[in-house]
């Protein structure tokens, strides 16, 4: 059995799910794709080949066993994106959260059976229907929980809205004793510069006292006073909106001082470098086509 924990996004790595590239069937139609930065990269021809995005994926797991995780993939689906783990399922503490997710990518969760069968059942959140959340929205930090959501209007209106309100009142009844904080994020279903997919892709707490934030893209004042409070101690790096919609944010932590990085995050790398990490880096550029990175492509399961 797979004893789960997760209790930040930094401590040491030992167990995670990353992302298939295999049997991803025909490249999307533009109508079909489901984030701007896929549109953009249909429109301009330059969407990722299969045999690149198992590359990348190939270079990420080779960094991940180098440290010694444990590495589980999904089952191969024929004819399925299987790349972005993080979203169809997530731990949080000692349960993983099965979600309601859009339609578009319901089949992703099958890949994950194998794996689910592993874990205790009483370690296993079913949402009910009228909540939905995905991964890469909620962002664990020890005793705060932070979701990207979108209220009523925004969640009906934009295609990559994925979390709704809903999702903040069942996190605080299955998790009592943690801070549940909802951060609305601005959204747009084709400018990649005016809205954010996911939590993730504009905040990532990283080691002890390191993180990385976007402000731009938080629809509220209040929220950005918030995080401005609840991190002073911390070594803020502010990322613009240029740097948001690059997702200089999705990087993802081995250990409290090794982090996998993109091998043109020149600013942030250095930034880290400065500060004392390891940062592990790899050209991830095929990936980031379709609107993730790092953070995007793993479900980790256990970290001590």
């Amino acid at each position: 059995m797979i004893d789960l924990s997760i209790k930040n996004e930094f401590s040491s790595l030992k167990s995670v799910i990353l992302g298939l590239g295999k049997s991803m069937g025909s490249k999307p139609k533009i109508e079909e794709a489901i984030d701007p930065k896929s549109i953009s990269s249909l429109k301009h021809g330059v969407y990722p080949l299969e045999k690149d995005i198992v590359f990348a994926l190939n270079q990420f797991k080779n960094i991940l066993l180098k440290h010694g995780v444990e590495v589980f993939r999904p089952t191969e689906i024929s004819d399925c994106n299987q790349v972005f783990t993080r979203d169809i399922a997530f731990v949080l503490f000692d349960k993983i959260i099965i979600p309601n997710i859009i339609n578009e990518r319901s089949t992703e969760q099958e890949g994950l059976k194998d794996v689910i069968s592993l874990i205790d059942s009483k370690k296993i959140l079913r949402t009910p229907s009228d909540v939905h959340i995905e991964g890469g929205d909620v962002i664990v930090h020890n005793d705060f929980v932070f979701v990207g959501y979108s209220e009523k209007k925004d969640f009906s209106k934009y295609k990559v809205a994925r979390t709704n309100s809903e999702s903040l009142n069942f996190l605080k009844n299955h998790f009592p004793d943690k801070e549940i904080i909802g951060l609305e994020l601005l959204k747009s279903d084709v400018n990649i510069f005016e809205g954010a997919l996911h939590l993730d892709c504009c905040l990532q707490p990283l080691g002890k006292e390191n993180i990385l934030i976007c402000f731009d893209i938080l629809k509220n004042e209040e929220s950005k006073l918030l995080l401005r409070n609840i991190f002073k101690s911390y070594n803020i790096i502010e990322l613009n909106l240029q740097q948001m919609s690059n997702l200089n944010s999705n990087l993802f932590s081995i250990s409290s001082n090794v982090i996998v990085s993109y091998v043109s995050f020149s600013y942030v790398n250095s930034k880290l470098e400065s500060s004392g990490f390891i940062v592990e880096k790899i050209d991830y550029s095929e990936i980031s086509k379709m609107g993730g990175l790092f953070r995007c492509s793993t479900m980790p399961l256990i970290r001590k």
